[in-house]
């Protein structure tokens, strides 16, 4: 499309004759979203696009002329097919959608296997268990973390990619850069360390959390002073409300942990902790359906994208300020219960509380096994 009216449309009308001629062949047209959006969405407005308008117009037209033995298949790919105008999408034109989802761990590893053909991977590095630690990523995340550990051996003038380069890229990508130079005080450093302990024992003690991989005060990326790295075991598409009230138990852990220590007196470094555990309370009640009190519906109707939702989208209020109330209350009172639970858990595992938090001023980061020791000799101890 250009800013001269009916180019966008002459070459709509090009590029089809040039299809017919080459057939058999495919179009394929990349971000359709660009001349495909709704026209309805342009109308009543005093400066609407009549050039976008034309050449979806002739995009249509072209459509409808096609010849279903002139051998020519139409594709497009687009993020937003929430905002096509509904024309594409009747049958006869756009009529078989396929979504392509994020890949699963099987799909992971092949693509890993792909991108790492032009480096030479040492023999116990282990594909699979890298695709195991990247749920959710796509192939553009998978390629970053193979060239990242590609640089940190190059760095160290390895002649391999280790397996802890790879770790160590995975972090990078995840969590962002560590910052070892960063200065914090003792008693900066001491209450990061309880944070984190908090964390990590509540996860280890409740049952349906997300198992621990490791735990680290290194501050990390721009505001991160320390990390518990929890990875599921399984690729999940459904959470039971149990295992979200466990996660949302973890979650809290590290204001709970805070609070006791230092008796009463919180800092500002669990703000990330209570907005997603404040988040996740609110999906359970108004989206889930997990409130006895209001029961099985759902409340207000997101205004993101079904495939990728907007950080800035709102919500379409659809109940009353009664209503409103009841959700705040709701809301108010499974964050206030869960973190009870959480509370009680680090009361009755004070001393494990105190060993990992020691552990980790002085080590800094301490990892699955490393736990496991300490909550062993912890447990002998009082055996003892």
């Amino acid at each position: 499309m250009e800013i001269f009216v009916v180019v966008g449309a002459a070459r709509v009308r090009d590029l089809f004759e040039q299809a017919k001629k080459r057939a058999p062949c495919i179009i394929f047209i990349d971000e359709l979203d660009a001349i495909g959006k709704s026209r309805a969405s342009g109308r009543g407005i005093l400066f609407s696009n009549d050039e976008r308008e034309q050449t979806l117009n002739q995009l249509l037209a072209e459509m409808d002329g096609f010849d279903t033995s002139a051998g020519v298949i139409l594709m497009a790919a687009t993020n937003t097919p929430e905002v096509l105008d509904q024309a594409l999408l009747r049958a006869g034109r756009f009529d078989r959608q396929i979504v392509v989802d994020r890949p699963d761990i099987d799909g992971r590893e092949a693509i890993l296997k792909v991108h790492t053909r032009k480096i030479k991977l040492a023999p116990a590095a282990d594909l699979r268990k890298v695709a195991a630690r990247t749920p959710g990523m796509a192939g553009a995340d998978l390629a970053n973390i193979v060239n990242e550990a590609a640089l940190l051996a190059a760095r160290r003038l390895g002649e391999q990619v280790e397996m802890f380069d790879i770790e160590e890229a995975i972090d990078r990508v995840m969590l962002g850069l560590e910052k070892k130079n960063r200065v914090m005080s003792a008693a900066e450093k001491e209450r990061v360390a309880y944070h984190e302990a908090g964390h990590t024992l509540v996860a280890l003690s409740v049952e349906h959390a997300d198992p621990v991989h490791r735990v680290s005060i290194i501050p990390r990326s721009v505001g991160s002073l320390g990390h518990t790295l929890q990875l599921p075991t399984e690729e999940r598409f459904l959470m039971t409300c149990t295992e979200l009230r466990d996660s949302l138990t973890a979650m809290l852990g590290s204001r709970a942990a805070e609070e006791i220590t230092y008796h009463g007196e919180i800092s500002t470094g669990a703000s990330n902790d209570l907005e997603r555990a404040s988040e996740l309370a609110r999906q359970m009640v108004t989206r889930f359906g997990m409130s006895a009190r209001l029961g099985n519906l759902t409340y207000g109707k997101p205004l993101a994208g079904r495939f990728l939702p907007s950080l800035l989208a709102g919500e379409e209020r659809n109940y009353s300020d009664r209503t409103a109330e009841a959700i705040d209350e709701e809301v108010h009172g499974l964050v206030d219960e869960c973190y009870a639970r959480s509370r009680a858990i680090l009361l009755d595992r004070h001393p494990h509380l105190e060993l990992i938090a020691v552990e980790l001023i002085n080590r800094e980061t301490l990892d699955r096994s490393a736990l496991d020791e300490l909550l062993r000799t912890c447990e002998r101890k009082e055996a003892s």
